[in-house]
């Protein structure tokens, strides 16, 4: 693979991780919800989560690049015909849409933990930030939002590296603290599941739009496994972290946040403004979709809709960022592994189509000979 095509691949991964790694993941507060109330087998969980995400990120990437999609629209209808196609669109639209309100939400959190900002301003700057971005054009977009998710990276190391070498509980005493009474079903692996298909649905109109923009398949798919790693390798790090201080996850917003403050006060405000940078990543990510499934990019009805749905959204974080998060991240999970089961009965069919036709060619040049 040329210089060029692998860096366009980890251009397309950061953007995929940074679409992904929002206010509850950045947080801890979903790693929380999901895997770590379960204790050790959270472990699994995660890896599970992982590989499912890198196996169905590839697909739906390679499925928006065949069916060079300008939104989530032809991708679904591939998958589910016109009219149920038609259902899961208008419902994956609004879920992203509602997952954006999650993130305004988050980010008003973010401000007044880390920097005693009130909710609702700290939820304005950043809704302003995202009107900015999401008047560029998509290339540009990309570009924004890859940007920070290497700098999450390092900071996850050495904040779960220091946590877990210092830990408020230690890693064999973590199963006396589980409480499957905060997680969605109070099955791990099921969880695990659901939460990959949460993961799916967020990222599949955006998988589908990166796919249709790519020169080359190669390089979307690669940049999908490569996003899918990166996801699960951040997963296992603030799983671990979350699992050292899990008696004191429970009473907090931001779990992250309380694993940063305990290596140093200036560095739980370092990483508040990094969770502040994610969030306002996928207020972008999730509202772009949404936007473009209504509107054509650049255009005026695109420019009233971006300012209303932002309006809009404001007016939900009044809610609270905890409760939306409890709320609608299951529901969407559900979403998510409908696609993804699609996903995946799609790619056992065209192997074995593609079987039947080297068959059926293998069959006529010996008929020849």
């Amino acid at each position: 693979m040329s210089n060029g095509n692998s860096r366009a691949s980890w251009k397309y991964a950061f953007a995929y991780t940074g679409i992904v790694v929002g206010a509850g993941f950045a947080t801890g507060q979903e790693v929380l919800q999901f895997f770590a109330s379960y204790g050790l087998i959270s472990f699994l969980g995660v890896v599970l989560t992982g590989l499912i995400v890198m196996f169905i990120g590839r697909q739906a990437a390679k499925l928006g690049y065949s069916t060079h999609a300008e939104s989530h629209v032809l991708p679904l209808n591939t998958l589910f015909g016109k009219k149920f196609g038609l259902v899961i669109d208008i419902i994956l639209a609004f879920f992203l849409y509602g997952l954006a309100i999650v993130m305004i939400a988050g980010s008003g959190a973010t401000f007044n933990e880390g920097f005693g900002i009130h909710p609702q301003i700290g939820a304005i700057i950043l809704i302003v930030l995202a009107l900015i971005t999401l008047l560029m054009d998509f290339e540009k977009i990309i570009s924004v939002i890859g940007v920070i998710t290497p700098v999450l990276v390092v900071a996850m190391f050495f904040i779960a590296g220091y946590n877990v070498l210092n830990p408020m509980v230690p890693l064999s005493e973590v199963n006396q603290y589980n409480d499957v009474s905060r997680t969605p079903t109070g099955s791990w692996w099921f969880d695990a599941i659901t939460y990959a298909g949460f993961t799916l649905a967020t990222a599949f109109s955006f998988l589908s739009i990166m796919g249709s923009e790519s020169a080359r398949q190669s390089i979307v798919r690669r940049g999908a496994i490569y996003g899918g790693l990166i996801i699960m390798i951040i997963m296992l790090l603030i799983n671990f972290g979350v699992l050292s201080i899990i008696p004191n996850a429970y009473d907090v917003s931001l779990p992250t946040m309380e694993m940063a403050n305990n290596v140093a006060p200036w560095f739980g405000t370092a990483y508040s403004i990094i969770i502040i940078l994610l969030i306002y990543n996928s207020i972008v990510g999730f509202l772009y979709p949404f936007l473009a499934r209504f509107s054509t990019p650049g255009t005026k009805k695109y420019k009233i809709l971006l300012v209303g749905s932002l309006v809009i959204g404001y007016f939900g974080t009044y809610v609270g960022f905890v409760e939306l998060v409890n709320i609608i991240y299951p529901l969407f999970g559900y979403v998510g592994m409908v696609i993804g089961i699609m996903l995946t009965v799609r790619w056992v069919y065209l192997k074995f189509k593609a079987r039947q036709l080297a068959e059926k060619i293998s069959d006529n040049d010996e008929k020849e000979q």
